[in-house]
């Protein structure tokens, strides 16, 4: 059979399209924050990841251009060889310092860094245990290293007795990752972090935590999951991305400087890649720094969090209770998910469909997601117009 043949089969997507309900790849013209323009019109966004709000913040924009100006638009190199700035280590310095942490190490995609870490790490002989649900680049990463001949275990998601289970039938000798997401993308669940690093240590284990949607959000000064439960010392490597609180593109690894360093000179993903572009940084750079003048910036975005998730709690939409930023809303139905998903875009409010196999059969969601920069009337129109479209198209809720 020819390779092709299954793209050229392939013709969901443009049914969709030409039903009017294809919710993907919509391009943004015009981005302040709260509000886009997308076809020459106004949307309120609730489904951005721009936790603070700070892509359209002046100071991030003009650290942007004043790099640009100083360095240029790229680094032409790895890390490894030719593309080290003194940017680079300037934020490794800064975010180990946020963090707690002996030393950072900079990837230029939060992906890239899931890779790189756990395929350095994990070696033949080695194990890594991941939670079911986490994100599909820590899901890549372990298939990664069991192509090196490691090997891959997974436990029921947020089921710390299964993975006690996974974890005892492993060879005592054996090297052991367990990696978890801090907060869960799709659903905005917290893992059970303590109790996860408790019965992995318990077991020889050391414990990786993706913090992509927890940095900015949860925990002290936005310090994420493990500040969050107070383990800060206990959680062995931190990794996380640019591209949502820093307002930027990149990833990062935090954990013990001799890891770090082993981490720099084993990780084929940092050293065969380009290093983060000079704009990305200083971006990434003046947002850390507004995080850390401007605390409050957290605790704006949990009100704005708290505010909605009780508003649709008390009209009996079918959502999650928890402290991060992603409110779910479950409508069940694929078809009635895209039905309610264009309804939202025609009356201005933009969101994201999550259809299976991106969650289970009978599990279609409109995942929202809300920033520090919402105003209490973004947030009213937003349930006015989702309360509206729930009626007319008739799914869960109590």
């Amino acid at each position: 059979m020819d390779l092709f043949q299954k793209c050229i089969d392939f013709t969901r997507a443009d049914e969709a399209k030409q039903s009017g309900l294809y919710p993907y790849f919509r391009p943004i013209e015009e981005n302040e924050g709260p509000i886009v323009h997308i076809e020459g019109r106004r949307f309120i966004m609730a489904g951005s990841n721009n936790y603070l709000g700070l892509t359209a913040h002046p100071r991030v924009r003009q650290a942007a251009l004043d790099a640009i100006q100083k360095y240029g638009t790229g680094c032409s190199g790895s890390r490894y060889l030719t593309g080290t700035l003194d940017l680079h280590v300037l934020l490794e310095e800064r975010l180990a310092k946020f963090l707690n942490k002996e030393a950072v190490l900079l990837f230029s995609t939060g992906y890239q860094t899931a890779l790189g870490v756990i395929g350095a790490l994990v070696e033949r002989g080695d194990y890594v245990i991941s939670d079911k649900e986490n994100h599909a680049s820590i899901m890549s990463a372990c298939i990664l290293a069991k192509g090196g001949f490691a090997e891959f275990k997974r436990f029921k998601h947020s089921d710390i007795n299964d993975l006690e289970e996974v974890l005892k039938k492993l060879p005592a000798k054996a090297g052991k990752l367990v990696v978890t997401d801090g907060v869960f993308s799709t659903d905005g669940e917290i893992s059970n972090l303590p109790e996860i690093i408790k019965v992995t240590h318990k077991y020889g284990g050391r414990v990786l935590v993706d913090d992509a949607h927890s940095v900015g959000v949860i925990g002290k000064g936005g310090r994420g999951t493990a500040s969050h439960f107070g383990v800060e010392a206990e959680t062995d490597l931190i990794m996380g991305t640019f591209s949502k609180t820093f307002a930027s593109l990149g990833g990062f690894v935090a954990g013990p400087e001799r890891i770090i360093n082993y981490l720099k000179h084993h990780s084929a993903a940092l050293i065969f890649s380009a290093s983060p572009t000079p704009p990305s940084v200083a971006a990434a750079l003046e947002a850390l720094s507004i995080l850390e003048e401007h605390p409050e910036l957290v605790d704006q975005l949990q009100d704005n969090v708290k505010y909605l998730r009780k508003k649709f709690t008390d009209a009996g939409f079918k959502i999650n209770q928890n402290e991060s930023a992603i409110i779910p809303i479950l409508v069940g139905e694929t078809e009635k998910t895209l039905i309610t998903w264009r309804k939202l875009y025609d009356q201005g409010v933009f969101v994201n469909a999550f259809i299976p196999p991106g969650v289970p059969p009978n599990m279609s969601i409109i995942r929202t997601s809300y920033m520090s920069s919402h105003k209490k009337e973004h947030l009213d129109e937003i349930f006015g117009i989702f309360l509206k479209v729930s009626e007319e198209v008739g799914y869960i809720r109590d």
